[in-house]
């Protein structure tokens, strides 16, 4: 009998030094502890996942990250500038571990602006991609308000349903399920994504997570938010 090979999951965690909302948000306080040890804990806890790495530009942020006992890569400066997008930090990290002779069959992308999230979910999300036999992930929830309702103005500066006209006055139970992703959780094959350099990929399913669980650390606002939350499950437990 000819025994699976189990697949592997490579997480790697981003995080840039640079922040004009909140300056050093990786690494500040969030309810006790760096922002980014959340997301580390949630890795190295994680029963699915064979390796987790962090990529920065920032000494700090590394030696912050290794002192939670992840390993880290140095990013180049030219990936660590506000325009840089995700994509290319993902494909330096992972040519940066194959080049050391290890490669992977998946990439789970967790940012460290996505503390709420924890080692069960990334867990359940990596089942499921397996379960329904995906190419890649991406964590979402349901918002309050449809994006259907939205308008938007055309070429003449008048105001139009930004599916048609019918959709915003539609009840939103007529209208089409609509999510929106959290930022938390993202799974792709490394084939897949090496191939397109696309996190979303044709067969795409959603891992719908509450809201609670889909904080955003952006501002200072944010940040007491995810504060008051661990607060009040502490005081739960």
């Amino acid at each position: 009998m000819v025994q699976m090979t189990k697949p592997t999951f490579l997480a790697i965690i981003p995080a840039r030094g640079g922040s004009k909302g909140l300056p050093h948000k990786n690494i500040i306080n969030a309810a006790g502890k760096p922002l980014i040890a959340w997301t580390i804990e949630a890795a190295l806890n994680s029963k699915l996942i064979t390796r987790a790495v962090v990529t920065s530009d920032d000494a700090e942020i590394l030696k912050t990250a290794e002192r939670y006992g992840v390993e880290t890569i140095e990013r180049p400066q030219e990936l660590a500038l506000d325009a840089t997008a995700t994509e290319p930090v993902l494909l330096h990290a992972i040519n940066q571990i194959e080049a050391a002779g290890k490669k992977y069959n998946y990439l789970v992308l967790l940012q460290p602006t996505s503390p709420a999230r924890n080692a069960l979910d990334v867990d359940c999300a990596v089942q499921m991609l397996l379960d329904k036999h995906a190419s890649s992930l991406i964590s979402v929830y349901e918002p309050d308000h449809s994006p259907f309702n939205a308008l938007r103005l055309n070429e003449k500066g008048s105001l139009v349903g930004i599916i048609n006209d019918k959709s915003p006055s539609k009840r939103r139970q007529d209208l089409p399920k609509a999510y929106m992703p959290n930022g938390a959780i993202y799974i792709v094959n490394i084939l897949e994504f090496k191939k397109h350099n696309l996190l979303l990929t044709d067969n795409c399913i959603p891992f719908v997570m509450p809201v609670d669980k889909s904080i955003d650390i952006d501002t200072a606002q944010d940040l007491l938010h995810f504060s008051n939350l661990i607060n009040a499950r502490n005081e739960k437990t």
